[in-house]
């Protein structure tokens, strides 16, 4: 796993040097667990392609579906109207993915610590800290409902 280095609120990360064998593909999906999944889907074997390690992709997949699903549940409230732009790009090495959805956003210094002693029961929160733990940098771009993630493959 990685741990997180956040950026600045609201700066958003620039992106991926390109190494001539990579990738970059976009998505604008409704706020629907089933498309979600397919995308899901698609990126896996966009990363399989690539040669990335069962590993990685664990972690990419864990962190996209977090992501996606909180833009869907939270930002998007579960309307199937409202959309979800996911942006990826990255090369063997790594990938930065942006998902952006259509809500008026969130604080993320407002998110409870799943972790506290208090939190262990409530049942939000737990999605960012996911995502945090497994992506090498996390930020939330104000208004807060772009959230950008980049992950750096292990040296091998």
């Amino acid at each position: 796993m990685h741990g997180p280095a956040c950026a600045e609120a609201g700066e958003p990360m620039s992106d991926l040097p390109g190494s001539g064998t990579g990738f970059r593909d976009n998505w604008r999906i409704a706020s629907a667990r089933d498309e979600i999944e397919s995308v899901l889907q698609q990126v896996m074997v966009l990363l399989g392609g690539h040669d990335w390690d069962e590993t990685s992709i664990f972690a990419v997949r864990l962190a996209l579906e977090e992501g996606l699903s909180n833009a869907m549940r939270h930002g998007n409230s579960g309307d199937p109207h409202r959309l979800i732009q996911l942006e990826l790009s990255g090369d063997h090495d790594g990938l930065l993915a942006v998902i952006e959805d259509e809500g008026p956003g969130y604080d993320p210094d407002s998110v409870p610590d799943p972790t506290a002693d208090e939190n262990l029961t409530v049942a939000s929160g737990r999605g960012l800290a996911l995502i945090r733990a497994f992506m090498t940098e996390v930020t939330v771009v104000e208004p807060g409902n772009r959230l950008e993630i980049r992950y750096a493959r292990p040296a091998t």
